[in-house]
């Protein structure tokens, strides 16, 4: 989503933009502390930073059908992963929510998104909530899925894609600031779908050693037409995934879903 706007790719007038790269839940508390004019977040974050931020009507990842998925060695049932410790990407993450909502309460514990798998292979824990690219490269240790949590979502809520990410950013930048570069952001999405190479080859640096087509196959999920525009079922999934979350006691109770800005929309 970002190469061409922090490699220069197009023109953006009177702006410089840095790209630092961190796992999502860190991105979740750096932006509770305001430390970053631009971020992707966590939709299930978002609640806890729309005092400070806005969210735009771009830089979506939902899942089309697909997303966060439990995941356990072969043989291991739904009941042996509820009873053990789960292990799970972060509390902010959207995987969790969505997590929650399928399965009620159950015992977990947090690990770093790349290291789950690992986890489940050494023993360490029977279960756990991959998110990113281990949707896909989960196969290639024999592992079962117990629950893909973005199937869950879209079959019991009218088709509507699951929220996971999205693109924020800071409110005391001024309106004008704020449309700007939700402007260029989504001109850098567009750029990327058009020129697919150059971003897929700036993308894979961040890969954790994935092969070509899995990275391909793996960014074509999350960058597409819905990365341009949540589109109106998009944008009724987030109010729907949050105010299930409210009724869940993990969104605050006083955050009015219908006032979600979705600049640029």
């Amino acid at each position: 989503m970002f190469h061409a706007m922090t490699t220069q790719a197009f023109p953006t007038p009177g702006y410089v933009f840095v790209h630092e790269l961190q796992d999502i839940e860190t991105l979740n508390h750096r932006a509770m502390n305001k430390e970053l004019e631009v971020s992707a977040v966590s939709i299930h974050a978002y609640p806890e930073i729309a005092d400070d931020y806005a969210l735009m009507n771009c830089g979506a990842s939902m899942g089309e059908g697909y997303g966060p998925m439990i995941v356990a060695k072969a043989g291991t049932s739904e009941e042996e992963a509820k009873m053990n410790p789960i292990a799970i990407p972060g509390t902010k993450t959207s995987a969790f929510l969505g997590l929650r909502l399928a399965w009620g309460e159950f015992d977990y514990v947090v690990v770093p998104f790349d290291k789950i798998i690992d986890q489940i292979l050494d023993g360490r824990v029977t279960s756990g909530l991959i998110i990113h690219e281990g949707q896909l490269t989960y196969k290639n240790h024999e592992l079962d899925v117990l629950l893909d949590v973005g199937k869950w979502w879209n079959s019991t809520n009218e088709g509507w894609p699951m929220p996971l990410g999205g693109n924020v950013v800071r409110r005391d930048l001024g309106q004008s600031v704020m449309e700007d570069v939700t402007k260029y952001t989504k001109m850098s999405i567009e750029y990327a779908i058009s020129n697919p190479k150059a971003a897929l080859d700036f993308a894979k640096q961040w890969g954790r050693g994935i092969d070509d087509d899995t990275n391909r196959t793996f960014v074509q999920m999350y960058v597409n037409e819905r990365t341009i525009d949540y589109q109106d079922d998009g944008r009724s999934s987030i109010r729907k995934f949050l105010r299930d979350g409210q009724e869940l006691g993990l969104i605050r109770k006083d955050f009015d879903p219908n006032s979600i800005d979705f600049i640029g929309a």
